[in-house]
């Protein structure tokens, strides 16, 4: 379990992150929403390393993260998948070599090992005989499962994916969106998406934490946003007509 206790940042002397607490569990997706400015970007960095909070607790696993000394920073790095927006892949390296990437960075293991666990996740993430391609001869559904292979490849306990679906067609998206889910629960992962694709929350959303000016207005799962009364999630998750249809339905059928 990742747990977050009272967690504060600011940048120049302004507040970005106030006071948020919250817990992610292994084998669920957890999603962090809000608006542009709401924090959740500077909240994700947190909980990576980029950032140092200001004050406040982040534990994996009960292993205080401002507390560990370098070798065990390193050691919980290599623990963390991160799947980036764009993908972040090399345009110079094949697949096969984006993938080998972290494994020749932080695993002491022969060249064979490493390329059967590079088709290992391959296979996993249904782009076998992808080896010998290159990102630019890839299409942008394509990158991402080559970008979520690279992010398991080290078997990690925590996956951060930032904005997955960004740039993606809506049946793509879903593609990703039901591929991070399963690696998740097969492999049960601490998975921490941040994400404004609101059919992602509604689709994956197993516990969705919303902040809004830095603070934790909202925690829940996608069930239970159909049935809040919570002014600040409603009117956020709600701006749409199709999902305004959508709640009004599902009120009306569990009267």
């Amino acid at each position: 379990m990742i747990e977050v206790t009272d967690l504060y940042k600011e940048f120049n002397g302004a507040p970005v992150l106030k006071g948020i607490s919250t817990s992610f569990e292994k084998g669920k997706t957890n999603m962090i929403i809000g608006q542009s400015g709401s924090g959740k970007t500077v909240f994700l960095k947190c909980l990576l390393g980029l950032h140092k909070p200001d004050s406040g607790i982040i534990s994996f696993d009960g292993r205080k993260h401002t507390e560990l000394d370098i070798k065990t920073q390193r050691q919980l790095r290599q623990e963390i998948g991160m799947v980036f927006q764009g993908g972040a892949l090399y345009d110079s390296l094949t697949v096969e070599e984006n993938i080998m990437f972290p494994l020749k960075m932080f695993a002491d293991q022969p060249m064979t090992e490493m390329l059967d666990r590079v088709n290992f996740v391959l296979k996993r993430v249904n782009l076998t005989d992808a080896n010998k391609k290159f990102p630019a001869e890839l299409s942008g559904g394509m990158q991402k499962r080559v970008a979520i292979a690279r992010a398991i490849v080290m078997n990690p306990k925590y996956l951060f994916c930032d904005e997955p679906n960004s740039g993606l067609d809506p049946n793509t998206a879903t593609v990703i969106d039901n591929l991070i889910q399963e690696i998740t629960q097969e492999y049960q992962i601490i998975t921490i998406i941040n994400s404004h694709d609101m059919n992602s929350v509604m689709e994956i959303g197993e516990k969705i934490v919303f902040l809004k000016n830095g603070v934790k207005a909202w925690e829940g799962t996608n069930k239970e946003i159909f049935k809040t009364e919570n002014e600040a999630i409603v009117n956020f998750v709600y701006s749409s007509n199709l999902f305004k249809k959508v709640r009004e339905a599902y009120l009306n059928e569990t009267k």
